[in-house]
Order: C-alpha cells, then structure tokens, then sequence
C-alpha cells in the first residue's frame, strides 16, 4: 500500500505567516506606546514558527530547507534581543543560505545528495519511469555526473543568495537589536528581501532545474510530459441515470 502524497503547501497562508504578519509587527508594534519592541519582536518571530510546527503537523513532511529556515527567524528574533550590533545581524543573514550550499556540496559527496531532495524528487518529476529509461539506455554513470553537476549550480545559487542577503542587511540595519528602529529597519529588509534577494536566487535555482531536466531528456529520450508526475485524476462524478439506478437499488 502506497503512502498518500503529502498535501501541497498553501502558498497564501505561508506568505501571511512568513513575511505579512511579521512585517505588520514590527512596524505597527514597536512603538513604545503599543508592544513596544522586544514583544512585537516576539510576535513577530511567533508566527513564523507556529506556522512552521502547523504546516508539518498538517503535510506530515519534514523539509531541510524549511527547519533551516526556521532557525533563521529565531536567530533573527535573538539576535534582535540580545541586542547585537548591526554588522552580526548581517553575518547571520548572509550565513544562513552559505550554510545551505555546505550541505548540498557535503551531501552531494554521498549517496543521498540534497539536490535528489531540492530538484530530482518524487513529488515533481516520475522518478522510476526516468530509472527505467536509464537502465534501458545504461546512461546512469552519465546520470549521476549530471546530479553532481546540478548540486553544484545548487550550492552556487545558495552562495549568491548568502552574499545578496548579507549586503542587504548591511545596507537597510543601521540600529542595534531591541529598538524601535531596528524593528523598522528589519521589517523593511524581510521586504526587501523577496526583489533583491529571493528573485535572483529563484531565478538561479529554476536554470539549475532547467539543467537537469535538459539533460535527463538527453539521457533517457523521454519527453517533458513523461518525465514530470502527472497530479492525480480526480474521480469523475457518475452520470445522472447510474445513481437514479443506484437509488433504486
């Protein structure tokens, strides 16, 4: 008996969580007469992380990026109240993404690399039918240098995404953790962030898979149609006659 697919992720509620409600704490909040700073910090890493716990109680999959992610947004709330210097916060942004590319560049030195987890994934692309064309064709020592390959446009991407995040953080944080300031200063970056730093690393990671399926076409001569994972067909209703004769029954 096969598992049931995770369900998707509703993008929407992770748009709200993750940058709306925060942003919205920070600079509605923060002011000494409201929250004040270090509970609209607090609130503001809040939601974010009860998001994250929901979303996994919910698809029931655990996802190396997100748990990543995650620990970026309590680094960044304790950072802000312990007060750091501007200059550290951007350290820990532009860490966070390097540290991501070190694991794709460690892991793809074994025989579970991450890309198989980021890109070539079950969820996307027909994974055995693209085994079968391979073992047919006896391309797979040409696969696996094209997965290598493919880890390293990965690890290039989360590298360019470390260094966009960093400079960005520099450039927008200019006051020290726990003010109303920073709290400003670091909800203009969270949108800041999505042209400066996100697009550029999307648009980075979307040639990488372009790559790879290129050349799992050239591998296996598989189409695009038969290389990605058809959704699952919704059952079709039954016509009006079957369930007038069914009520009869």
């Amino acid at each position: 008996m096969t598992k049931p697919a995770p369900k998707p992720e509703n993008l929407f509620l992770n748009l709200i969580f993750n940058i709306g409600i925060p942003w919205a704490a920070l600079s509605l909040l923060s002011k000494p007469e409201r929250l004040g700073p270090v509970w609209a910090l607090v609130v503001a890493v809040a939601f974010p992380l009860g998001y994250g716990a929901w979303d996994l109680a919910v698809r029931r999959k655990t996802n190396f990026i997100s748990i990543l992610g995650l620990v970026s947004v309590v680094a960044s709330g304790g950072l802000g109240l312990l007060k750091v210097a501007p200059f550290w916060f951007a350290v820990k942004s532009g860490a966070v993404p390097v540290l991501i590319g070190l694991a794709v560049w460690v892991s793809s030195r074994t025989k579970r690399p991450l890309v198989r987890e980021i890109l070539y994934n079950e969820q996307v692309i027909d994974v055995p039918r693209v085994d079968v064309a391979l073992a047919q064709r006896g391309n797979r020592p040409e696969f696996e240098r094209l997965i290598n390959h493919a880890s390293m446009l990965l690890v290039a991407t989360f590298v360019v995404s470390g260094a966009l995040n960093f400079g960005l953080a520099r450039y927008v944080i200019k006051s020290p953790g726990g003010t109303p300031e920073f709290n400003a200063e670091l909800a203009k970056m969270h949108l800041l962030d999505i042209p400066v730093a996100t697009v550029p690393s999307m648009a980075m990671m979307m040639f990488a898979l372009w790559k790879l399926i290129g050349g799992i076409q050239t591998l296996t001569g598989l189409s695009l149609e038969e290389i990605f994972k058809a959704p699952p067909e919704k059952p079709k209703p039954k016509p009006a006659a079957a369930v007038q004769n069914s009520d009869k029954l």
